[in-house]
């Protein structure tokens, strides 16, 4: 003989609803966590003044020498590898966190930059890229005389 349960057709959707709080929490919480494949994304911030373009990246643990910046057309892109420390085995891990491996950053960039006078700088785990503006795209203030 089944028993009776109460139906309550709310309990379902507020599980689900529940879930896909928690999954969009997640998401938006950890953007630099790995994705498919190993690989992870650095968090990246680009701003722009009238004079040049500027993209921060965080990158902590990752030496200078992992690094690569390049110009293609008219997008930058980063790219790099974050390398895993050896294995230590006398530690017994109770979590491991933090993400190892290949990264790939791609930015479009919104104007013309002079690619020879790009400036990198690295320091406290940050990379900082100038990218100065194109002559030609700079704004230029026209004086306006009277007669």
């Amino acid at each position: 003989m089944a028993a009776l349960v109460r139906w309550t057709p709310f309990r379902d959707l507020m599980n689900i609803q529940d879930e896909m709080n928690r999954l969009f929490e997640d998401f938006f919480r950890r953007p630099a966590q790995a994705g498919a494949g190993g690989v992870w994304a650095p968090v990246m911030d680009v701003s722009e003044s009238d004079d040049k373009i500027t993209v921060k990246m965080d990158l902590p643990g990752v030496s200078k020498d992992d690094v690569n910046i390049s110009i293609v057309g008219n997008s930058l892109q980063v790219k790099g590898e974050k390398k895993q420390e050896k294995e230590v085995k006398e530690e017994n891990y109770h979590r491991i966190e933090r993400t190892y491996g290949s990264f790939y950053r791609s930015v479009e960039l919104p104007t013309r930059v002079v690619a020879e006078n790009i400036i990198a700088k690295f320091k406290d785990g940050v990379l900082t890229i100038e990218l100065p503006k194109a002559e030609e795209v700079k704004p230029h203030a026209i004086e306006i005389k009277t007669e």
